[in-house]
């Protein structure tokens, strides 16, 4: 395994990385609403992490072919990597924003999901139900776990709802770079995979299908969705595994969670 194990230095610098882009999906919450288009959501998160935070988006121009804006907003039957555009919001629309702030040439990634006006009550329980699939997973990561258990994790919970866990996008190690070694799949068998260790970094981010797990990649190269056009939901957090447990570099202030999680 070739996951970065992080020095005290790289650390602080990801504490505050990931505080700024849990900063983001605070301050961008207000602007959710019935009648935006999310290219405008995009500007407002780019001047934001631009001229405020004096930060850089890392997915602009991230990638092949460049992904075109600042921060990713998939809707509804998108999965993820959704491409802002001059498409309106409309009431009971649901939308993950997935932001990534670099800050001193270190990244914090988190997303969330939003909606506009009222939910259906299908589109209410699996984002909930998705959200307690990465809460499920951190509350449980310390050193000696494996990584599939925490896939192991995020199945179950899903499953047990009848809903489906996207297979082929999945978490991934963090630092300086945007993606690292190792990656996190969201399935999987308890006891297997690699071993966390304290001082890695890495997001957990479960998208969760309400239909089948299937998914396609749309002609721009970037947008994903599900093949029978289900509804799909994901929640994310950048990770550091800790001596004894885990801290949450992205938590915000309305999360229930606690930041450091310690286990004895």
């Amino acid at each position: 395994m070739t996951a970065i194990i992080k020095t005290p230095e790289e650390i602080e610098k990801m504490r505050v990385a990931g505080k700024l882009a849990a900063e983001v999906l605070t301050m961008i919450g207000p602007y959710v609403k019935k009648g935006v288009t999310t290219d405008e959501l995009n500007t407002i998160c780019h001047d934001y992490i631009v001229n405020e935070q004096k930060a850089v988006p890392a997915p602009l121009n991230y990638g092949h072919p460049p992904f075109p804006k600042s921060i990713c907003t998939s809707v509804n039957h998108c999965i993820c990597h959704g491409i802002p555009s001059d498409k309106k919001l409309k009431d009971g629309d649901i939308i993950n924003i997935d932001v990534t702030v670099i800050k001193d040439g270190y990244h914090g990634d988190t997303s969330k999901m939003f909606v506009v006006g009222k939910p259906s009550i299908l589109a209410e329980r699996l984002i909930r139900v998705t959200q307690e699939c990465l809460y499920k997973a951190i509350e449980q990561v310390k050193p000696g776990m494996r990584l599939g258990d925490i896939g192991h994790i995020c199945q179950t919970h899903a499953e047990a709802h009848n809903y489906s866990i996207v297979r082929e996008y999945c978490g991934h190690g963090i630092g300086a770079s945007f993606h690292e070694e190792p990656q996190i799949v969201h399935y999987g068998k308890p006891g297997t995979g690699d071993v966390l260790e304290p001082g890695m970094c890495f997001t957990i981010e479960p998208m969760v299908n309400a239909g089948k797990r299937y998914s396609k990649v749309l002609p721009d190269q970037w947008t994903v969705v599900t093949k029978d056009r289900s509804l799909s939901a994901q929640w994310e957090h950048t990770l550091l595994v800790t001596e004894n447990g885990v801290e949450i570099l992205t938590l915000r202030e309305e999360e229930t969670l606690e930041r450091v999680i310690s286990h004895g």
